[in-house]
Formats: structure tokens, C-alpha cells, sequence
């Protein structure tokens, strides 16, 4: 059978071929100069410029749990969220029959103790009698006054318990104790709620402050008494001066973080209750330097930046002393100089001694100078 035959290159075409994969090979053995990568670069800002910020609610200073001193049954509901009350101002009540007929069978314990008691003062007198007369023993006598004091003590005991089941009564109705705004309603007409249990949320007139959270990997940076300032989502102009006033000793066993309030300096004029805002918290001090989280890198425990050489754009890695991180930056404490040149972002793919051509956020390039 006969094969089809390959075509075949002419022997020059070989030869040339061949020539050409050569000079290939040499040309990547004698390592040429690959093209400059672009790399974002950044300068370091002093840390101090660097912030914080965290989003709040107005509230109340006084914020005031309101429930009933008794258990029972809600028979009227008098307000709703948002209302404005005044001191005194009725907002609730239970139904009072129950309470009526616990009163009432009080009070006719109290008579019944009484009458015991007038029987008992009477026993007693006609003993004394006896006794005066030698008819009975003094032991027996001694046995009539016991009983007449028990119940003089039955007596009190049943006088008191009139007074708390008197008390109860007027507990069924639920009052204001100072002026202000219902916050929030946690029961409704009909609902039965125990004694004590939180039925409206009442925030006094007055001061108001910002309730933030702190996130637990950097509480160690907030201290009660840090100046913080406010601003209001509805007025993003409109900076407030403020104090962080207190701060919870343990975090939200769910969010993990920690309740804060921030004290508001001066009046709080137009600003409302549940308005939005914004805590904002200067980080880090004075003499350190911050660059973006992504220049940073971690290698065996040390911290790493690249630096660009202003005069051969070249890269090198450099160990640097770090701060706590902050949300977007990290404060450098040493081993860098405010007016060099960070790379700020893919640093993962650059080696020591690598070219760059720099450029900013904008990509415009970058040309970095000796000493700028």
C-alpha cells in the first residue's frame, strides 16, 4: 500500500529555523530587561490625620423602663411611640377587679382579727378577775395574756396586709414619672404582663447622646473621657463636640462588641431621638505614620512594606514596627520616612529589586524624587 508523503522544509528553511530558536534561547539566557509593572503608590500620612468612625443613634441620657408594680391583665393602652407625656400623665392600666377583691379580702381579715382580739382582751379581764379572787392558777392566767398579745399581733399583721392590697389597687394604673417622648411600647391592650416587666421605654427631656458599639479587636484604643466628634447623617456639615462618657466592661455575648455613649457638648438644639449619626474617633499619635492596610504584609511574625527607590524605581522590602490596625490604615511607629514612596496595593506579586512604574490612585504616573 502505498503512503502518502509529508511534504518536506527545504534545507535552508531548516537551517534558518533553527537559527532562529537558537537566538531565542540565547536572548533568555542572558536574562533581558522585562518591562516595568505598574504599581500604586502612596506616601504616608501622619497618623494622626487618620480616623475612626462609627455609626450611632441619638438617645436619651435618661432612659427610663416603665412597668407596672403588679401583675394582670392591660385593659387600656393611653399612648403610643413618639408621644410627648408629662410628669404624672396616666399611660396605662390593669384591670382592677382582681386587686379590688384581694383589697377587700384584706380588710375582712383585719375584722376578723379584730373581733379576735376584743375576745381575747375580754378572756383576758375575766381571768384577772379569777385571779384576784384565787380561783385559778397564775399559769392560767399567764396563757390568757399570751393569747390576748398573739392577737394584738394578728391584729397588725392583718392591718398591714389591708395596706400593701390597698397600695396594689392604686399600682394598676400607670404613670409618667418625668417629661419626655415614649421610645418604645413592648405590650399592647389585653396582653397579661408580670410585675416589673418593661411595658414602655420613656426618654426624659433633656441631654442627649450618641449610643455606638465598639468592635472588640480594637477596644484596647477607646478610653472613657476621648474627645470624639458627631455628625448627623441628615447634616453631614454639622460637626458636634463630644466625650465618650461610658463604656460597657463586657462585649455583646452575640455582636462581640461593646456598648458606648457619647456625651454631647452644649445644647443639642434640632437634634431629634433615632436620628442617625456618626462617631468620629482620631486614631494613633502624633509621630507615627499611617499607610493603607494592603501596603502591609506579614511574614513569620514581622511586618513588611515596599519601598519604592526614587532613583532606580526599583522595590525593596523593608521591616517596619506597626501600630494597631485601624479600618483602613495601619500606623507605622519606625523604619520609615514620611516622604518615600509605599507601593499600596498588589504588593503579592512584586520580588526584591523589581522595577515598577509608579502611578496614584488616579493611574497618572508618579515620579518620585530623591528627598521629596
Amino acid at each position: 500500500m502505498n503512503l502518502p508523503l509529508r511534504p518536506r522544509l527545504p534545507f535552508h528553511s531548516v537551517a534558518w529555523l533553527v537559527l532562529a530558536m537558537a537566538l531565542a534561547g540565547c536572548a533568555g539566557d542572558q536574562g533581558g530587561e522585562p518591562e516595568a509593572r505598574p504599581a500604586m503608590v502612596v506616601r504616608p500620612e501622619p497618623a494622626s490625620s487618620t480616623f475612626s468612625v462609627f455609626p450611632g443613634e441619638v438617645r436619651a441620657r435618661e432612659e427610663t423602663a416603665l412597668g407596672f408594680r403588679v401583675g394582670g391583665k392591660i385593659a387600656r393602652r393611653l399612648v403610643d411611640v413618639g408621644d410627648r407625656v408629662k410628669a404624672g400623665q396616666l399611660l396605662a392600666e390593669l384591670d382592677p377587679d382582681d386587686l379590688s377583691l384581694q383589697a377587700e379580702a384584706a380588710r375582712a381579715q383585719l375584722r376578723a382579727a379584730q373581733a379576735d382580739l376584743e375576745q381575747a382582751r375580754n378572756e383576758l379581764e375575766r381571768h384577772r378577775t379569777l385571779l384576784d379572787r384565787k380561783l385559778i392558777s397564775a399559769s392560767l392566767f399567764e396563757a390568757r395574756e399570751t393569747a390576748f398579745k398573739a392577737a394584738e399581733a394578728r391584729v397588725g399583721q392583718a392591718r398591714a396586709q389591708m395596706d400593701v392590697a390597698r397600695n396594689q389597687a392604686t399600682y394598676t394604673r400607670l404613670q409618667a414619672n418625668a417629661d419626655g417622648v415614649i421610645a418604645q411600647r413592648l405590650a399592647e391592650a389585653g396582653q397579661v404582663v408580670a410585675a416589673g416587666q418593661t411595658v414602655f421605654v420613656l426618654a426624659a427631656d433633656g441631654e442627649r447622646e450618641i449610643a455606638i458599639s465598639l468592635p472588640e479587636s480594637a477596644i484596647d484604643r477607646y478610653r472613657v473621657g476621648m474627645p470624639v466628634l458627631v455628625s448627623l447623617w441628615s447634616d453631614p456639615d454639622m460637626r458636634l463636640a463630644g466625650t465618650l462618657r461610658e463604656l460597657s466592661p463586657a462585649a455583646d455575648a452575640n455582636a462581640r462588641t461593646y456598648a458606648a455613649r457619647i456625651q454631647l457638648e452644649g445644647a443639642a438644639a434640632g437634634i431629634e431621638l433615632g436620628q442617625s449619626a456618626r462617631a468620629i474617633f482620631a486614631q494613633a499619635g502624633a509621630q507615627a505614620l499611617a499607610v493603607p492596610l494592603p501596603a502591609v504584609t506579614a511574614d513569620a511574625g514581622r511586618h513588611y512594606v515596599w519601598v519604592v527607590d526614587p532613583q532606580t524605581l526599583a522595590v525593596q522590602r523593608r521591616e517596619v514596627s506597626i501600630g494597631p490596625f485601624l479600618d483602613q490604615a495601619v500606623p507605622v511607629t519606625s523604619g520609615l520616612e514620611a516622604g518615600e514612596w509605599v507601593v499600596a496595593a498588589g504588593v503579592h506579586l512584586l520580588r526584591e529589586g523589581q522595577k515598577v512604574r509608579p502611578v496614584d490612585r488616579d493611574n497618572r504616573p508618579v515620579a518620585p524624587a530623591a528627598g521629596a
